[in-house]
């Protein structure tokens, strides 16, 4: 396949790869520090995350002025849509991970991703309001992505900017969880599975809940009811899926993938804040055996991409 036509069918779904990674550096930095690893990968990951964000935003600026038709096509996909806002949402991660160790350009990379992201809410909820072609069938946790992700605001927001902002945002992940949460339910119980492709997109579930209770602890600093509320539903959503493990690894590889990285990341960092919180041994021995599975996870989810790149499995035409 010659590379101009690879470079128009880059999807935007590449970003997800940053959320993961992200992800990970923030369960490997709280864990290093609240369970006093032997370990350190997070100066490793807090510098990799952003360098592949840079690569892939290089990639689709290029596909863009390239070939900007194919972007506008994926603007107006019902699934692909969804998957703009890993752009805002991969910003405001690492400008998360960047909180302590470089607060200057943490404050620029949030600013850039929470703006950015409240446009991106703003368009898709238009676009949702005014559709003219979405079906129940086209819902899937990846709808998520774009709004309920402004719940991700407050954990990094609190640092820089009035608690009125990150409240603004945590209230509109919030609601906006709860509306979804309901529909997507509808649709998986009351009609036809999931494409294959996009069944990993089921353990997006877990991240509202489990950064929800992230954001709350950093807005209120108390492990109250609600807290728990939260964080006892995400822990049920991951025993969930993980009791459907083979399931998921009876299908086909395919970039959506990485649905699996971000969620089991959030899930990891809110048991090591519940470890901290509650000094219990159980939630301690919890995200150590969180944090290998998910560390193992995006181990695979790398070489699994590797081979598909070097196959020429992914940036070809999805239909």
């Amino acid at each position: 396949m010659s590379a101009p036509s690879r470079l128009e069918n880059f999807p935007i779904s590449w970003f997800a790869v940053v959320m993961g990674l992200a992800g990970l550096d923030l369960a490997w930095a709280r864990a290093e520090t609240v369970l006093t690893l032997p370990v350190a990968l997070s100066p490793v990951l807090v510098v990799l995350t952003p360098a592949v964000f840079v690569v892939l935003a290089t990639l689709y600026a290029a596909k863009a002025i390239r070939h900007p038709q194919a972007v506008a096509k994926e603007l107006k996909h019902p699934v692909k849509l969804n998957f703009f806002a890993t752009i805002s949402i991969s910003l405001i991660l690492i400008a998360t991970t960047l909180v302590h160790a470089a607060p200057s350009v943490s404050l620029v990379l949030w600013a850039a991703g929470a703006a950015l992201h409240l446009v991106f809410t703003l368009y898709v909820l238009s676009v949702w309001i005014h559709h003219t072609h979405f079906e129940i069938a086209h819902i899937n946790p990846a709808w998520f992505i774009p709004i309920v992700g402004n719940i991700l605001v407050p954990i990094a927001g609190v640092h820089h900017a009035s608690p009125e902002i990150s409240w603004f945002f945590f209230s509109i992940g919030l609601v906006f969880w709860l509306l979804l949460f309901t529909i997507i339910l509808y649709r998986v119980i009351f009609h036809q599975p999931l494409p294959e492709r996009m069944i990993p997109t089921l353990f997006i579930l877990i991240a509202p809940p489990a950064v929800g209770f992230l954001s709350w602890l950093q807005l209120t600093d108390s492990l109250d009811a609600f807290a728990r509320i939260l964080y006892y539903i995400a822990l049920f959503l991951t025993l969930l899926l993980l009791t459907q493990v083979r399931r998921f690894a009876r299908l086909e590889f395919f970039l959506s993938w990485w649905a699996y990285s971000f969620p089991m990341a959030a899930i990891t960092v809110a048991t090591v804040a519940m470890a901290q919180r509650t000094g219990l041994a159980f939630f301690s021995g919890l995200a150590m055996v969180l944090l290998a599975l998910v560390s193992l996870l995006i181990l695979l989810l790398v070489a699994r991409t590797a081979q598909g790149v070097a196959r020429r499995g992914i940036c070809v035409d999805e239909g």
